[in-house]
């Protein structure tokens, strides 16, 4: 397993080593530490995504919740990631797959594409950029997904 500078796994080393016990700690020179944890992902059947999320994907459901409004909230973290996912009825004022380019990062990209097709994901093939290798997929509602593979360093 390579760990490249600059990579997400190499940035998520570096965030928990600025993490405390009782949240985060202060960095010299910043004087706010905005932490992305969560996206929202507009959706139409909220059971239809966390299938998708959870059984295709290997997200793990970590959280839903019913409110008294008829209100739905379910959260769902890709696996080894530090960012999770919103799902929801009744609170997201977005149109169902309108959500494009949020990106997931691999290790190893033919192993991902391989997992996707695995699992019944209709993503394409690989592509190259000088910014790395990736591939590309949606949901069932349309939102759409690049999973990226890091270029090595050098």
């Amino acid at each position: 397993m390579r760990t490249a500078p600059g990579s997400s796994i190499d940035a998520r080393l570096r965030w928990k080593a600025r993490r405390s016990d009782n949240g985060l700690r202060p960095i010299k020179g910043v004087p706010v530490i905005f932490s992305l944890e969560l996206v929202t992902v507009p959706v139409a059947d909220v059971d239809r995504a966390k299938r998708f999320y959870a059984d295709r994907l290997g997200f793990r459901a970590d959280m839903h919740v019913r409110t008294e409004d008829d209100r739905r909230f379910v959260r769902l973290t890709p696996p080894g990631s530090a960012c999770c996912i919103a799902l929801g009825e009744g609170w997201i004022d977005a149109q169902p797959g309108s959500l494009q380019g949020t990106q997931l990062v691999v290790e190893d990209i033919d192993a991902a594409h391989a997992f996707l097709q695995a699992r019944g994901v209709e993503v394409s093939e690989v592509q190259a950029f000088p910014w790395g290798r990736f591939c590309f997929f949606a949901d069932p509602d349309g939102n759409g997904w690049s999973v990226q593979e890091p270029p090595s360093p050098g």
